[in-house]
Parts: structure tokens; sequence; C-alpha cells
């Protein structure tokens, strides 16, 4: 259920709570650029007209707008709220308001709500608000300054893949395997944990040479019962993953990249910066 409008328009006998503010800050130019009343149209129907009053449209999408202009999260946007009145006056507040605007969980349940229509509105809007900067086609996107999900590579890693690969190559073909060892797995994956306390290292140690014992098996398993020029590079990567040890020279680190060279050393790295079709939130201020 939407929230009835208030219509404050003025906080003392003197001044109002625009007049206060700097006509030249980023924040008040943009608040004054935006069409709100697009989301108001747009969003007002995906309420019910019974239950609680919600939190007003133009807050909500305002407070995604500010997250991705701060690139911050759904708690750091909800805090800086509270602090910063350019963020207030962003969002449609026609007074200093002494307090968070909402719980950081409501904007998860708000996007939600919106769905992936309601985040290409939003785009759409910010890309008229840029003006021609955002009418091109595709983004250059530079990964070497973007945030990546790297884990550092060990074997045993490689060795759960190749055990994943084994049974999803065996699932494609109809292989029956003797076993998949999904039972076996999760239960030397929770030995795996903790490992580097004193009372686990020994039965992590064990985990791993069971996982790769297990996925030699299933090698060898799909070398017999795969017909011939059937995978066979692929088994054949598999085996030199499960020959290399520790301080070995050109080893290999990642099973679905090819090796790059960088002097004289190999790298297996499959990141590269590329063109790429923005669909993320693109207002900048001005």
């Amino acid at each position: 259920m939407l929230a009835k409008k208030q219509s404050t328009t003025q906080i003392g006998f003197y001044s109002t709570f625009e007049e206060q503010l700097s006509h030249k800050h980023s924040l008040y130019i943009l608040a004054n650029t935006i069409n709100w009343q697009i989301f108001e149209e747009a969003f007002a129907k995906l309420y019910s007209d019974e239950g609680r009053p919600a939190k007003p449209i133009r807050l909500m999408v305002s407070l995604l707008m500010l997250k991705h202009i701060r690139n911050i999260s759904d708690e750091s946007v909800v805090e800086q709220w509270f602090e910063n009145i350019y963020y207030q006056y962003f969002s449609g507040e026609k007074s200093y308001a002494c307090g968070v605007p909402c719980e950081a969980s409501e904007l998860v349940h708000f996007r939600n709500r919106i769905g992936v229509e309601g985040i290409e509105l939003i785009f759409k809007e910010s890309i008229r608000v840029n003006g021609k900067d955002g009418q091109e086609q595709e983004a250059t996107t530079d990964t070497t300054v973007q945030e990546k999900n790297i884990t550092y590579p060990t074997d045993n890693k490689l060795h759960r893949k190749i055990i994943k690969k084994c049974v999803a190559i065996a699932g494609q073909q109809d292989l029956e395997l003797r076993q998949s060892y999904t039972r076996t797995l999760k239960k030397l994956l929770m030995d795996q944990r903790f490992r580097n306390h004193p009372k686990n290292k020994g039965k992590a140690r064990k985990a791993d040479k069971k996982i790769k014992t297990i996925a030699g098996r299933l090698v060898r398993e799909l070398e017999r019962k795969l017909p011939p020029n059937l995978h066979q590079n692929l088994l054949a990567l598999f085996k030199k993953v499960l020959a290399q040890k520790r301080f070995d020279s050109d080893k290999i680190y990642s099973l679905h990249s090819l090796p790059r060279f960088a002097g004289n050393r190999t790298y297996n790295v499959s990141v590269k910066a590329k063109n790429t079709r923005s669909m993320s939130l693109a207002l900048r201020c001005p």
C-alpha cells in the first residue's frame, strides 16, 4: 500500500529546505533533471490498496540511484542518507529527516518488486539524463581495475573440478559410472574445512588424497568407456593435472583457459579487456 503524500513546502518563516542548499551541487542539479513522475506512474500499480503503507517510490528509486552513483552497498547508502542533506533532497524530502529512511533489506525487496523491467526503466532515464554520453551502444570496460572473484589456485580445487567435469561428460554421453561420489564428496568437503586448525590438518590432508584418488578413478573409467577420439585431449589435460606436483614447472592452474605467455613464463589467465554492452545504472552527477 502506498503512503499518503505530505505537502510540506516550507520549514520555517524565512526560508525553505531547498533554499538552504547550494544550487550548484551535483545532486541538487541531478534531482531537478530526473523525471521522477515516470517512476511513480510505472511502479504505483505494483502496490496493493490494503496493508501497511510502504516507503515512497521516489525514496526507494533515489536510494538505488545513489547506491550506484557512489558505488556503495545497501547498508552504506542508508547510513549516509541520514548524514547527508543532499541525499535527502535528492530523495524528495522537504525538510531534514532525523533517522534512517528504511532498512537496507527493504532495497532488496524493492528491487524484487520492480523486477528487470523496473531496472531497465531507471536505466533508460539515466541515458536521457546523460544526453549524448548515454547514446553509445558499447562501453569499453577495463577489467584490470574491476573487482574479480579470484581464489588462490590449488591442485585440490582442480581435482574437484575434474570430478565435476567427468560426471558431466558421463551424463552427456549417457555413460553409467560405477559411482558418482556425490555423498562421498560432501563428506570430504566437510573434512577440508578449517584445515589450518591443528586438530583438522591431518583430516584435511586425508581428504585431499581421497579427492585426488576419486578424480583419477573417474578419468580412467572414462578412458575405458568413451569412444576413441572423443574428449581425449580433455582427458589428457586431466591426467597432467593429476600427475603434477607442488613445485613442478609448467604447471596447469586452470581448466577453462588456454595458456598465455608473458616473457618466459606461462600463465593460464582467461580475463581480458573487451567491449561490453553496458546494462548497469549509468547515472552520473553533472
